[in-house]
C-alpha cells in the first residue's frame, strides 16, 4: 500500500539513501525531490559543530556558548531556566545551520560512577522528565528539532557499545523509562536516540518491545528514531523494530543491506516508506523553521549588521549562562554563615586566598561528543581578581596542561617546584588571610564519555592540599568542580561548601556572584551524595560480568535506595543551603474524584524569614500506604518525589502553592497486567526541602484503581481472596467441601484437611464470609500453595470438584475459557 506521504516517483534506492546519513553529522540530500540534508549536532549544554576535519570531538568546532552541563542545570529545579537555555542554544544552531540538537540526556544515575554523569540530569526520573521536557519544548519552540538520549537503560560508559542491561519491566518503567515517556508525551521531541546497549537480550536499537510496542504503540510516538552514532548492527532487524534514520553514514552498506532485505522478503516497502515518511516529516519540520540566520534573538533581520546581530546572540547567551550557573550551584554546607564573602558577611574587609589550579585553569563542561568551543571564558581567578585585586592566589596542585606559576608571574614556569613545595607555599598563603577559598575537583582525565571512574575520591593531591590548608586556616570554603558527585568525607572539618559542578563558560563570574553574596546560591541536589561507594545502591551489581548487567536493586535507585534502606548519606537528595531562611505553613491535602479520575490536591505556603532574597525549592514526596489487612503488597520506596516548584521570595514574601497529583503520580507499573496501578490506602503527602527535611505532613485516602487479579486454577489461595467476588465464591466452595459436599482427595490419611499431616485446620471453614478470622488461620500455612497443587495432598479440602467449581464460575463470570 502506498504512503500518500511518500513521493511516488522516489526509486527503492533514494529512499533507503534517505535511512541513512550521508556524512558524520549530515543525513542524505535528493536535491530532484527537493529535500535538503539536515545538521545535526551535539548539543545539550552548547553547539558543537565541528570545523574542519574534526569528527569525534577531538578536533576543533565553532566557537558557541557552553552553557553549564546538565549536572549543573538539573540542581536548578528550575523548568523555566531550561526553558531559556533551550531557546539560546536553538538560537545559536539556527545561527550555524544546524537543525536537530542531540539532546537533552535522559538517562537515570544509577551509579555515581558513570563517566559519563555531567550530561545527564538526575537519579530521579520525574525532575529528569521534567527539566528535560522544558528544555525540549522550548528548542523546538525556536524551530530546531531535539532528539532526547539515549533510549534506554544506558547508564554506563563500561562497555556501553554492546553490554546487556537485564533489568525487570517495573523497574524499566517506573525508573528508566519514565523521564522518556515525560518528554515524549509533553513535548513530542522530533526524534528520539537509540542507545547502543542491549536491553533484555536485545540491542535497543533493534529491539520491538523498546521502540515499537513502547514508544510507538503505547506512548503514541509519531516522531523519526535516529541511532546513537554506530549504534545499529542489522539494518533490517532495526528497521522493523522500529529505527529510521541510521547514523553517521555507513558507506552505503546500511541501504544496500534493506534493499537485499526487499529482495529476500525479510524487509516490506511498506515498512521503509514508514521510515522515508517520518525523515520526510523532521525535514520538513526543520524546513519551516527560520532559514539559517535570518533571525536573532530579537528578531532583527540579517543584513550589513548580521555580524553585529550574532554578536548580541552570544552576548545574551553569555549572560544567561552566568545566570544559570549561579542558579545551579549548591551552597552544601556553611556552618557560622561563612558565606557570602560581602559587606555584611564575617568576611567583610578580609583578605582571602584563592588556592587550587581548578581556580586558573577550570573544569566548566565534560570530556567527549558534547565538548563546546567556549566563545567567552572566565576563570573564577580572573573573576575573583576583578573583585578583589588584593586576593592571593597559590596553584596547590598541577593539572595536566597547566602552568606550574608563581604567584607573582602567571607566565613564569617552576620546573623546580614539586608537589609538596605547592602545598607548602599554599598552606603559608593560607595562613596569612582571614578565609581561604579552595577550589577541588576532577580533572577531565578522571571522568569522561567512554569509560568509567573507579572511585568517588578525589585526587590524593588535591586532599592533601586541603588538609594542609585547614590545618594553617579553618576559616576555609572548599568550591567543587566535577560532574559526578564525590566522597566528602572530609567536610567535616569545612566549615562552607560549594557544589559549583561544571558551570559552562561563565561559571567564573557566577561563583564570584555567589562567593560574594550578590545572588543566592540556588542549586539543590538532583543526586544523593553518598557517605561510601559501598553504600550506593548498584554496588554489586555494576558494571557486571560476561557482558550482562543485572540492574539487581530494582526500584530502589538514588534516594529511593538511601530512605527506603534508612541509609546515612552525607548529604541527601534535594539538598541545599540559602543565604537566607524559609517556613513551611499550612499544608492543606484534599481530593476529588473518585477511581481513575481521582485527584489529590495539595496546598503549602512557603515564606523566607530571613533578610536577604533567595530562591527555595518546595519538594513534594508521596509515599504508599501500608499494607492492608496483612496483605503482601508490591515493594514501594518509603517516598517518591512527585511534584516540585521553586520560587524566589524577598524577605518577608510568602507564597501559596499548589499540587495536583492524578492517580498516575500516584501508581505502580503492574507487569502482569502491564498497566499502571494505584493501591487503595492512605499515602503520606510530605512536603520539605529534601528528602530528609521534610517539613510539614499529611494523607491522601485514595480508592484504588488494582484491576482484578487474572485467576485461574493454578492460583494460589491468597490471589483469589484478593479480590472479594472471587474471596467469596472461594470461601463458599471450601466451606461446601469442609462440610462434606465435595469428594475426597486423592487418598486418604490421618493429616488435617489442610493438608499439614496430624492437625485439624478446618476451623472457621464452616463460616463463609472472607474476613473469617477461623479460615485465615486455616490457610496461613497454604495461602501461597496454587489450588491445583493443594488438591494432590491427602485429606485436603481443595478438591477436583471444587476446582472444577471455581473453572465454572471463571467462565461464567470471567469469560474466561
Amino acid at each position: 500500500m502506498d504512503n500518500p506521504a511518500v513521493p511516488r516517483d522516489l526509486s527503492l534506492d533514494e529512499k533507503t539513501a534517505l535511512l541513512s546519513g550521508a556524512g558524520f553529522w549530515e543525513t542524505t540530500a535528493l536535491p530532484s525531490h527537493r529535500v535538503r540534508a539536515l545538521v545535526l549536532s551535539d548539543g545539550p549544554h552548547g553547539i558543537r559543530r565541528p570545523s574542519g576535519d574534526a569528527v569525534l570531538g577531538l578536533g576543533e568546532s565553532v566557537p558557541a556558548t557552553c552553557f553549564p552541563a546538565e549536572c549543573a542545570t538539573a540542581s536548578s529545579w528550575d523548568r523555566g531556566l531550561l526553558a531559556e537555555l533551550g531557546t539560546a542554544v536553538a538560537r545559536e544552531a539556527r545561527i550555524q545551520g544546524v537543525d536537530v540538537l542531540l539532546g537533552p540526556g535522559l538517562n537515570i544515575k544509577r551509579t555515581p560512577l558513570c563517566g559519563r554523569n555531567f550530561e545527564y540530569l538526575s537519579e530521579d526520573p520525574l525532575l529528569a522528565g521534567e527539566l528535560g521536557a522544558a528544555w525540549t519544548t522550548a528548542v523546538q519552540a525556536a524551530g530546531v528539532g531535539t532528539s532526547p538520549k539515549h533510549f534506554a537503560a544506558n547508564n554506563q560508559e563500561a562497555d556501553r557499545m554492546r553490554v546487556d542491561a537485564v533489568v525487570d519491566q517495573r523497574t524499566l518503567h517506573e525508573i528508566y523509562l519514565r523521564a522518556f515517556e515525560i518528554v515524549v508525551r509533553t513535548a513530542k521531541p522530533w526524534t528520539i536516540m537509540a542507545a547502543y546497549n542491549k536491553i533484555n537480550g536485545l540491542h535497543a536499537a533493534e529491539n520491538p518491545w523498546l521502540l515499537g510496542e513502547v514508544l510507538r504503540g503505547t506512548w503514541g510516538y509519531e516522531g523519526a528514531v535516529i541511532s546513537d552514532w554506530g549504534a545499529v548492527t542489522n539494518r533490517a532487524a532495526a528497521l522493523a523494530a522500529g529505527l529510521d534514520l541510521e547514523m553517521p553514514s555507513s558507506g552505503g552498506l546500511g541501504a544496500r543491506e534493506l534493499v537485499a532485505g526487499v529482495d529476500a522478503g525479510t524487509v516490506t516497502e511498506e515498512q521503509i516508506d514508514g521510515a522515508v515518511a517520518r525523515i520526510l516529516t523532521l525535514v520538513n519540520y526543520a524546513s519551516a523553521a527560520p532559514a539559517d540566520g535570518a533571525e536573532t534573538s530579537d528578531g532583527a533581520e540579517h543584513g550589513e549588521n548580521a555580524e553585529a546581530d550574532e554578536a548580541a546572540v552570544y552576548a545574551a547567551s553569555h549572560d544567561l549562562a552566568r545566570r544559570a550557573a549561579a542558579a545551579s550551584m549548591v551552597l552544601l554546607k556553611n556552618d557560622g554563615g561563612l558565606l557570602p564573602l560581602d559587606a555584611g558577611g564575617p568576611g567583610a574587609g578580609g583578605t582571602v586566598a584563592v588556592i587550587g589550579e581548578l581556580a586558573r585553569t577550570p573544569r566548566y563542561q565534560g570530556s567527549g561528543s558534547s565538548r563546546v568551543n567556549p566563545v567567552h571564558l572566565v576563570s573564577p581567578l580572573d573573576a575573583l581578581q576583578e573583585e578583589l585585586p588584593e586576593l592571593l592566589f597559590e596553584p596547590g596542585y598541577l593539572l595536566p596542561g597547566s602552568p606550574d606559576a608563581a604567584v607573582d608571574d602567571a607566565s613564569a614556569p617552576r620546573p623546580e617546584a614539586g608537589p609538596m613545595d605547592l602545598v607548602e607555599t599554599a598552606a603559608a598563603a593560607a595562613a596569612a588571610v582571614d578565609t581561604a577559598v579552595v577550589f577541588l575537583g576532577l580533572p577531565d582525565e578522571a571522568e569522561s564519555e567512554g569509560f568509567d571512574r573507579t572511585t568517588l575520591d578525589l585526587p590524593d593531591a588535591q586532599l592533601e592540599l586541603l588538609s594542609a590548608v585547614l590545618e594553617a586556616n579553618p576559616r576555609t570554603v572548599v568550591v567543587l568542580s566535577n560532574g559526578g558527585v564525590v566522597s566528602t568525607a572530609w567536610a567535616g572539618a569545612v566549615p562552607a561548601l560549594l557544589e559549583a559542578w561544571l558551570p559552562g563558560e561563565a561559571g567564573g563570574s557566577a561563583l564570584a556572584d555567589v562567593l560574594l553574596g550578590r545572588t543566592d546560591p540556588g542549586g539543590r541536589l538532583p543526586e544523593t551524595i553518598p557517605h561510601r561507594l559501598e553504600d550506593t545502591a548498584a554496588y554489586g551489581n555494576y558494571p557486571g560480568e560476561g557482558g550482562t548487567v543485572r540492574y539487581g536493586e530494582g526500584l530502589l535507585v538514588g534516594y529511593r535506595w538511601y530512605d527506603t534502606r534508612r541509609i546515612d548519606v552525607a548529604f541527601p537528595f534535594g539538598h541545599g543551603l540559602s543565604y537566607t531562611s524559609f517556613e513551611y505553613t499550612d499544608l492543606v491535602v484534599g481530593s476529588t474524584g473518585t477511581g481513575a479520575d481521582q485527584l489529590v490536591h495539595v496546598a503549602v505556603t512557603v515564606a523566607n524569614t530571613g533578610t536577604r532574597s533567595g530562591s527555595e525549592v518546595v519538594q513534594l514526596y508521596v509515599g504508599a500506604p501500608d499494607d492492608d489487612g496483612g496483605q503482601q503488597r508490591p515493594l514501594r520506596p518509603l517516598r517518591e518525589l512527585r511534584g516540585f516548584e521553586k520560587v524566589l521570595l524577598e524577605p518577608g514574601e510568602s507564597r501559596r502553592l499548589e499540587f495536583r497529583l492524578d492517580t498516575r503520580a500516584l501508581s505502580r507499573f503492574d507487569p502482569v497486567s502491564m498497566s499502571w496501578v494505584a493501591d487503595a490506602g492512605e499515602y503520606r503527602i510530605e512536603a520539605g526541602a529534601s528528602s530528609r527535611d521534610l517539613r510539614l505532613a499529611g494523607v491522601a485516602a485514595i480508592d484504588g484503581t488494582v484491576p482484578a487479579p487474572a485467576l485461574n486454577t493454578a492460583s494460589s489461595i491468597q490471589e483469589w481472596l484478593s479480590e472479594p467476588a472471587a474471596a467469596a465464591e472461594l470461601v463458599s466452595g471450601l466451606a461446601a467441601a469442609a462440610a462434606g459436599g465435595g469428594d475426597a482427595g486423592p487418598q486418604d490419611t490421618a493429616s488435617g484437611p489442610s493438608g499439614v499431616p496430624g492437625q485439624d485446620n478446618t476451623a472457621g471453614l464452616d463460616s463463609a464470609g472472607p474476613d473469617s478470622a477461623g479460615l485465615a488461620a486455616s490457610l496461613a500455612l497454604v495461602g501461597n500453595m496454587p489450588l491445583s497443587r493443594m488438591a494432590r495432598f491427602p485429606g485436603s479440602p481443595v478438591t477436583s470438584s471444587l476446582l472444577k467449581r471455581l473453572e465454572d464460575w471463571l467462565r461464567e463470570h470471567r469469560g474466561q475459557q
